[in-house]
């Protein structure tokens, strides 16, 4: 899958490179948007490791066998985003660009922890740090607080065709695929959890409409779906790896300028 991920990458690359030598028009773009950040059902496996103290329902010095399945669900409150492109028209409708995009998005609320199956949301949380201690507190109580954010820096080659490219009003579709950097903090009540970051292939499609409101500037609306696979970040809680989805629905508006032939 990720090769052919990677081929398909290469080829709108490819074309985004190679198609300007027929451009007819440059432009340069930016926008700001607002971002609906996709929950997460986060997913991973454990190292091996011993309970903090969890009785009565897991006792002290538990043994947690390397490879156990875990997770948590996590909600996101709705963020922004930053884009800038540049790109060329040719003909009469086609189009391409390089664009380089921006997003954040806050941690609203983690909930559902589960180890091996099993909901621990209701356990002290001295379970999952390690202590002998009870904190006092349970495991949904600390994670419900929150804290932390989502943010991807990407870079996209995408594929347009304009429609009824010579009106005032011109509607348009697009695709690209790219890079994504996704950097992830989950600091649940103040306790690090995950602070880590990796990139992966990204993918979106946009549908809009641009407004020349004059014969060298564009006002456009867009709405875009964009997606990376799962990011697999290190646990520095508890030895062990979890797998945080990135999905995200954008609304935005911008200008475009065209600088002609």
């Amino acid at each position: 899958m990720k090769v052919c991920s990677a081929i398909a990458l290469f080829g709108v690359l490819s074309a985004a490179v190679a198609a300007p030598a027929s451009a007819q028009e440059w432009y340069a773009a930016g926008s700001v948007g607002y971002l609906f950040q996709n929950d997460s059902s986060n997913s991973g496996t454990t190292g091996a490791f011993a309970t903090g103290n969890g009785a009565p329902v897991i006792p002290f010095g538990t043994a947690i066998a390397a490879g156990t399945p875990y997770g948590w669900e996590t909600g996101f409150d709705n963020g922004y985003t930053l884009s800038g492109e540049v790109g060329a028209f040719y003909g009469n409708g086609p189009r391409s660009g390089i664009e380089l995009a921006y997003s954040k998005a806050d941690v609203d609320t983690h909930n559902r922890v589960n180890v091996a199956g099993t909901v621990i949301d209701g356990v002290d949380a001295a379970v999952l740090t390690g202590s002998a201690t009870q904190l006092g507190a349970t495991v949904g109580a600390v994670v419900a607080d929150g804290q932390g954010d989502i943010k991807s820096t990407s870079v996209f080659a995408n594929l347009y065709y304009d429609f009824n490219r010579d009106g005032m009003i011109r509607p348009y579709v697009g695709a690209g695929l790219g890079y994504s950097d996704v950097q992830v903090t989950y600091r649940p009540s103040g306790v690090g959890i995950i602070d880590d970051s990796e990139g992966k292939l990204a993918w979106q499609v946009k549908g809009g409409a641009s407004w020349a409101i004059t014969d060298k500037i564009d006002l456009f609306g867009e709405a875009v779906y964009r997606a990376t696979d799962d990011v697999e970040l290190q646990n520095d809680l508890f030895p062990g790896t979890l797998n945080v989805e990135n999905k995200q629905t954008v609304l935005s508006i911008g200008a475009r300028y065209r600088f002609g032939s």
